[in-house]
């Protein structure tokens, strides 16, 4: 009897560097892979009410599917899709299947435990093994100097342990041939947009770059960040533009989603490195992948702690209020700051932000606005393109300052920001048009517009601050 194992796909959607997959191959006869929609994060709410998977970030995992079954079609296979609770679908079908094992990637957050955890014990009652495997770090856990429980919790402490003795490890290749699906099984449609709530829509024209889904495109923009443009090469220098695609990699939406390989990433960029430069920019990226596995450990070692209003310091601070009204401007764009407001119309229109807006964005609405973090963080899970929960809730709980880090205390001087990052008015002027006409000196400073002023260039659309802009005036 041939020996069968169902690799669940969940957030490592792609064919190189998985694990669950070369896995399967070595132990089974019969690969069957498999995808579910779950029905709790694609068409439920979070706990202040906002969709927990809005349209961007729906229609890009969407791509990712059509693009992951369209690549185990080239090897042979295909993929089983599903929509419902996983822990349920999946645990039915290995018994329908008589499988004697499940693979998958294991996730560390509260929601995605929960369902791992419910799968783990219908499995085992039905005399069938659930797999283990990684792939959503830089690092292998193994090789880390000092187990997850004692990673330190500041930043720069775990990056110099582990820069310069940690081993990135190759990444797996990518399968030449698969097995194909057993006989009569039925692989389903793919969902549509409207299937989860949403109607169909088309990109912004002023996006930062009209991101597609799927492994394909990951690779197809590493390869062009790294070797068609050279633009890792300047990273350091351009990473916090606001307005165009080749500022930043923009590799996150791929990476959140396993379209991509953190590991695949590092040893293209060690590549690029040996092949053409190595610099401080060609550093940086490697320093910013680090975070990402900082997040992870951290979302590990410290549990829900990293979802709760006091954060991992327990410090809550008791101005911050659930304030609808004030929060609902903020998130409109409407606050009458405008790199405030041009960052947010952003996100609304596109479900992209850049990292400089998602520092200063959030810093206005806990610092400035007094709101509750949450509400920030909740807003983010459901319009990102990029969301995944450690890095998101981790750099929430860092700008609010109740992160791992003792020293945190994240202030933003949005004037100074906007002056810095946005020196000429193109961003503000890009996502604000009322201020379109506003000349450069006045651009970021609304407050400062005389009433026939406000006239002359059509302003009096635009709100009013909801705070003195004047006291970021060093």
């Amino acid at each position: 009897m041939k020996r069968r194992a169902i690799v669940w796909f969940r957030q490592d959607l792609r064919l190189h560097d998985n694990e669950a997959i070369t896995t399967a191959l070595r132990m089974a006869d019969e690969v069957i892979p498999v995808y579910v929609f779950d029905e709790r994060v694609f068409t439920g709410n979070t706990r202040f009410g906002f969709p927990k998977t809005g349209k961007f970030r729906a229609q890009f995992v969407l791509e990712c599917i059509a693009d992951l079954r369209q690549n185990l079609r080239h090897l042979g296979s295909d993929l089983l899709v599903r929509t419902g609770k996983p822990e349920c679908i999946v645990a039915d079908l290995a018994r329908d299947l008589k499988v004697s094992w499940v693979l998958c990637n294991r996730e560390r957050t509260q929601e995605e435990v929960f369902v791992q955890d419910a799968l783990e014990q219908k499995l085992w009652a039905a005399g069938i093994e659930l797999l283990y495997v990684r792939g959503k770090m830089l690092y292998h856990t193994q090789d880390l100097p000092v187990p997850v429980h004692h990673t330190p919790d500041i930043f720069t402490q775990f990056r110099k342990d582990n820069e310069h003795i940690t081993p990135v490890r190759a990444p797996l290749p990518t399968p030449t041939a698969l097995p194909p699906l057993p006989a009569g099984l039925e692989t389903a449609d793919i969902p549509t947009l409207r299937d989860f709530g949403h109607e169909p829509f088309e990109a912004d024209p002023r996006a930062v770059l009209p991101f597609k889904g799927g492994e394909t495109e990951g690779l197809k923009r590493l390869r062009y960040y790294f070797w068609e443009k050279d633009l890792v090469s300047n990273y350091k220098e351009t990473r916090n533009g606001l307005v165009g695609s080749d500022y930043s990699s923009k590799f996150s939406p791929w990476l959140a989603q396993g379209c991509l390989s953190p590991k695949m990433v590092y040893h293209e960029l060690k590549r690029y490195e040996r092949e053409r430069v190595g610099n401080e920019s060609t550093y940086w990226l490697f320093f910013e992948l680090l975070w990402r596995d900082f997040f992870r450990l951290m979302g590990k070692k410290h549990g829900n702690r990293i979802f709760l209003k006091g954060g991992v310091q327990n410090k809550v601070q008791k101005c911050w209020k659930n304030n609808r009204e004030v929060f609902q401007l903020w998130a409109d764009g409407n606050t009458g700051v405008p790199f405030i407001d041009a960052n947010m119309r952003e996100l609304n229109a596109t479900g992209w932000m850049s990292n400089r807006g998602r520092q200063n964005v959030a810093s206005f609405l806990v610092k400035d606005l007094k709101v509750n973090w949450q509400m920030g963080a909740e807003y983010f899970e459901s319009l990102l393109l990029d969301y995944d929960p450690c890095s998101n809730w981790g750099n929430w709980n860092y700008v609010a300052g109740v992160g791992s880090d003792p020293r945190e205390d994240r202030y933003f001087n949005i004037l100074t920001q906007a002056k810095n990052y946005d020196p000429k008015g193109e961003f503000v002027r890009l996502w604000c048009p009322e201020l379109s006409g506003v000349p450069l000196e006045k651009v970021h400073r609304p407050d400062l517009l005389t009433a026939s002023e406000r006239d002359e260039f059509n302003v009096n659309g635009y709100p009013k601050a909801l705070v003195r802009i004047e006291k970021w005036v060093s």
